[in-house]
């Protein structure tokens, strides 16, 4: 029943991004497995499952976001949270975090391979995105703001 139960963890993780046990927990009642919180804590700590930076969700350790709709989610998710302003400098984003908060948002950026940018350069408060050209530079910055004012 325990390797059964795991496995169908390590589905669910891959399939779509989960944040809590509570929601986890919830997908195994879906499918027939009653787990209480401890239950879930102990299989996440036997799978070695960890928290993705973009995000937060549960996904195993050293696993990179490859589907694209999950990176794409992740961005909207991370920008919601982190993401206080945004300034375009020609073909230059600048993007203002909280303290601490621009690494996550410019992994999930990277990881969603916008095809307005080339890539990024994170501190602890600013990231810098360099875009293609000046049009999708401006492109960008909809986009963003979008995901923080939808």
């Amino acid at each position: 029943m325990k390797a059964r139960r795991q496995g169908l963890i390590l589905e669910l993780i891959d399939r779509q991004p989960l944040h809590s046990q509570e929601q986890l927990r919830r997908r195994l009642l879906k499918a027939g497995f009653e787990a209480t919180q401890a239950t879930i804590s102990r299989d996440i700590k036997e799978l070695g499952l960890v928290k993705r930076a973009g995000d937060g969700a549960y996904a195993r350790a050293g696993a990179e976001t490859t589907n694209p709709e999950t990176a794409l989610a992740a961005l909207e998710r991370a920008a919601e949270e982190y993401l206080r302003r945004v300034d375009r400098v020609q073909q230059l984003v600048v993007i203002r975090t909280g303290i601490g908060q621009a690494q996550p948002l410019a992994i999930a950026i990277d990881r969603a391979q916008l095809p307005e940018a080339v890539g990024t350069i994170g501190g602890d408060d600013t990231i810098l995105v360099v875009a293609r050209d000046t049009r999708r530079a401006a492109a960008l910055v909809k986009r963003l703001e979008k995901y923080v004012n939808p």
